[in-house]
């Protein structure tokens, strides 16, 4: 199937906010992250997080590969690999850290959840580069990050499309 095909199949799916989607195969599946349920269904939050850092991964190790380019095509292969297994044990890191903690805290919708995904995965980055300093400000910095990013989700806050009047 060409990429024409499916994103036509995903316009039709999802047009725009304001009309409902016309009925096509992937509608009626759950899309992403955020349409889970908090501290529930762990294993799909962390495959989807999972996911979403191995794609970033890959797209960072190609723009490291382009802008520092290897002498051999044996050592661009090893800095892909290094760089996207890295990436996706992160998002794995956080997705079960965040879902777990909710789940022992008995507070699914807790930003700090959130924080200490972020937290527990640049502690594995410092662990990873053998630097206390890269885990500990990784530690803040992606707990820091993630924890805004939940607190702006339950707020409704937007980084794009139409001001609010």
């Amino acid at each position: 199937m060409s990429i024409n095909k499916v994103l036509k199949q995903v316009l039709v799916c999802f047009p725009s906010r304001d009309i409902p989607p016309l009925s096509c195969p992937w509608c009626e599946i759950k899309m992403g992250y955020w349409d889970l349920e908090e501290g529930k269904d762990c294993v799909q939050k962390t495959w989807i997080t999972t996911k979403l850092a191995t794609a970033l991964g890959l797209v960072g190790s190609a723009y490291h590969i382009v802008a520092f380019q290897p002498d051999t095509a044996i050592e661009a292969v090893q800095r892909a690999t290094n760089a996207t297994v890295t990436m996706a044990a992160m998002g794995a890191i956080f997705g079960m850290t965040t879902c777990l903690v909710a789940q022992a805290r008995d507070a699914p919708d807790d930003p700090l959840n959130y924080f200490l995904g972020g937290c527990a995965s640049g502690v594995f980055l410092g662990a990873r580069t053998h630097s206390a300093m890269t885990g500990t400000s990784a530690c803040l910095g992606l707990g820091t990050l993630a924890m805004f990013s939940k607190i702006g989700k339950m707020e409704g806050w937007r980084l794009s499309g139409e001001p609010k009047l």
